[in-house]
């Protein structure tokens, strides 16, 4: 496994932890997006992207954070030591949607990243300085959208707005994007 490229967002000066957000991509065939770049108390580390863990209210069975305090449906109070806690006695409130199995793998993508991390913060500092992390060149799995359909590469799919096309209207992305544009302008001039 190789990293093929990282992108960089650096982050506003005055976040105090917060340096970075970043996407790696491994073999020009996977990518990994939104992982953190962190200032900690023993230097930068990256932070793999995580969700927050949620648990069901007792009384109505609502999903909350664990952090909240009351539940989001019913609004009663929720005990607030119910998250698990983790050796060292913090709670868990977070957990890893992707991340490396073994300490190597953690050390490759974390050396990698910081390097990048560099780069892009000297390059931060030239006259015209451009980020590139928002941009999708990410090709076949990004969904495309022509005058309110949105094709996803290799698809077959229904208009993305109700009032784009008629029911039961499809487009397939074999279609060249100026027939999809076509198509899509023709339903929204006879609604509009």
């Amino acid at each position: 496994m190789v990293i093929t490229e990282v992108r960089i967002k650096l982050c506003e000066e005055n976040n105090e932890r917060l340096l970075a957000f970043c996407s790696v991509t491994f073999d020009n065939a996977f990518v990994v997006r939104d992982l953190k770049i962190i200032e900690g108390t023993k230097g930068i580390f990256v932070a793999m992207p995580s969700r927050k863990l949620t648990d069901r209210c007792p009384r109505c069975g609502g999903k909350n954070h664990l952090r909240a305090r009351f539940c989001n449906q019913c609004g009663t109070r929720q005990d607030e030591q119910r998250a698990m806690r983790a050796t060292e006695g913090r709670a868990k409130l977070h957990a890893d949607i992707a991340h490396p199995i073994h300490s190597g793998a953690r050390e490759m993508i974390q050396s990698s990243v910081v390097e990048a991390y560099s780069r892009e913060k000297e390059k931060s500092k030239l006259p015209g300085y451009v980020c590139t992390y928002d941009e999708f060149d990410y090709d076949d799995d990004v969904p495309v959208s022509y005058g309110g359909v949105v094709a996803e590469m290799g698809k077959t799919v229904k208009a993305h707005a109700p009032h784009a096309a008629p029911k039961g209207t499809h487009f397939h992305t074999s279609d060249a994007p100026a027939q999809v544009a076509k198509k899509a302008d023709g339903f929204a001039d006879g609604i509009a």
